[in-house]
């Protein structure tokens, strides 16, 4: 038996690529799979700004699942199709990550598989002293 947890949502994409929408390993440190803002099957949310809240709240559903939260993230990946978009995607991380100021990137790519989607999140996290599904106090 693996001491790696998996999360599914049944995401019809994780099922179609083999994918789980989190790995927490051992060691405590939680991946989180590229989030969108694609919720029930549609794009909640239309400007940069919202779609990216509405993708960090898709990876925190996940943390979630595994007892952990947003103070847990320790490393944040946004890849967004225009550089127009920097602000505003920049301003909803700043909303949800003041205060825990993870390690963050934000990379420009050419598009994703939604042409409608200006943003994608991962996130990882960390479970500090403790294995898994034993939160430390």
């Amino acid at each position: 038996m693996s001491d790696v947890r998996r999360v599914v949502t049944g995401a019809p994409w994780e099922e179609t690529f083999g994918y789980s929408r989190a790995v927490e390993l051992p060691n405590g440190l939680v991946l989180v799979s590229g989030c969108t803002s694609i919720v029930d099957g549609q794009i909640a949310g239309g400007d940069p700004y919202e779609q990216a809240i509405n993708s960090f709240k898709v990876a925190f559903a996940a943390l979630e699942q595994l007892g952990l939260g947003r103070d847990d993230v320790v490393r944040t990946r946004m890849y967004i199709t225009h550089a127009r978009d920097v602000d505003d995607i920049g301003r909803a991380h700043k909303e949800l990550f003041d205060s825990v100021r993870p390690a963050a990137s934000m990379i420009i790519v050419s598009g994703f598989v939604d042409p409608s989607l200006v943003v994608e999140v991962e996130v990882e996290a960390f479970r500090p002293g403790g294995e898994h599904g034993e939160p430390t106090a």
